[in-house]
């Protein structure tokens, strides 16, 4: 289906005020998603982007424009200053900040070189090129901050707050993308891989298009400016043991399991932290396989401070996409996943 047919993007309002929006992150299939809701909505739209961008660095700047049709494509580096301001900006004025920018692993050095350092070159930028308003994407997880790459993103959400422009902070539950990982593996005849029983957390999944719906409205709706906005998909949350259910079933097949201790993941943290005191490459892996823990052991759903317990009901919900139908378009053939560096299974 193209984009000119779907009901749901034909009927996206055009905005009253179309505003010139400088995108980071617009390869990614979020930050894609994001830019193609402000075309339809009438803003100009520049992305700036690595000169190999997407995946792996799958996609030279053709690539890119094609991908990100009726935007502006711009190539440089957005951890260089500099970079930033000559070739991203280039003197030019602007209106709205919009980024969609994350590391790609998560691990230390990537999370402060690209959640936050990065950020703030862009910021400084922005600022000096007349933005008055900025809507970044973090992440429901840093409500409870143990992990770099959440430390890193929460101390730049702080700085925009600081910073004096209208500021939109949107905290997303999950993505579809990495919900999805275990399809090959049911294909090939394997169990679902759960944590515990399977029911140890839950999460309120929005798709990249809901998502990106949401962030371009941001633009012009008052009550998400100046505001962190935690937001998920539409439905009840979901476990795990849910999603590998459902899959069975659109599969034809009777569900099998694998359940996985969660002592395992610290026994592999332990090991790893202490051989990475003498190889760094250990420790690295370290940090991700506590981020692999985390998210085990952690729902992705606001947190309510004075019980200390995930309230799905505080959660809000946006869209109109379904994680279930999505596993339904996967099965069937009639969608795939771009899941790149962040992959688990």
């Amino acid at each position: 289906m193209s984009l000119s047919s779907d009901p749901i993007l034909a009927d996206t309002p055009r905005s009253s005020s179309p505003r010139r929006v400088f995108l980071l992150g617009a390869t990614g299939t979020i930050g894609r998603a994001c830019a193609h809701a402000l075309v339809r909505r009438g803003h100009e739209v520049v992305c700036f982007l690595r000169p190999r961008a997407g995946v792996g660095g799958a996609l030279d700047p053709d690539d890119s424009a094609r991908l990100l049709a009726g935007a502006t494509v711009r190539i440089g580096e957005v951890t260089d200053a500099r970079s930033l301001a000559r070739d991203g900006f280039r003197g030019e004025r602007f209106d709205v900040l919009v980024s969609c920018l994350a590391s790609r692993t998560g691990s230390p050095a990537d999370a402060w070189a690209i959640d936050h350092q990065a950020h703030v070159h862009a910021l400084a930028a922005a600022r000096r090129a007349g933005v008055s308003q900025a809507v970044q994407l973090s992440a429901i997880c840093v409500q409870k901050p143990v992990l770099a790459f959440q430390q890193a993103k929460l101390a730049f959400e702080q700085e925009l707050i600081a910073s004096g422009l209208t500021y939109s902070i949107v905290r997303p539950t999950a993505f579809f993308k990495s919900l999805s990982g275990q399809l090959d593996r049911l294909r090939r005849g394997k169990s679902f891989l759960v944590f515990g029983d399977g029911t140890l957390t839950a999460c309120k999944p929005i798709s990249d298009r809901d998502l990106g719906e949401y962030l371009a409205g941001c633009l012009d709706d008052p009550a998400r400016q100046n505001r962190v906005l935690p937001i998920g998909g539409p439905g009840a949350a979901v476990t795990p043991r849910q999603q590998g259910e459902q899959l069975f079933t659109l599969m034809g097949r009777e569900p099998r399991f694998t359940q996985v201790p969660v002592a395992l993941l610290d026994g592999i943290i332990a090991a790893l932290s202490t051989l990475g005191r003498v190889v760094p490459a250990l420790a690295e892996k370290a940090e991700l396989a506590r981020i692999g823990r985390y998210y085990a052991t952690e729902s992705m759903l606001v947190l309510n401070p004075s019980t200390g317990r995930y309230d799905e009901a505080a959660t809000p919900s946006a869209g109109t996409d379904t994680l279930f139908d999505f596993y339904a378009q996967l099965v069937s053939g009639q969608a795939r996943v771009e899941r790149g560096d962040h992959a688990v299974f």
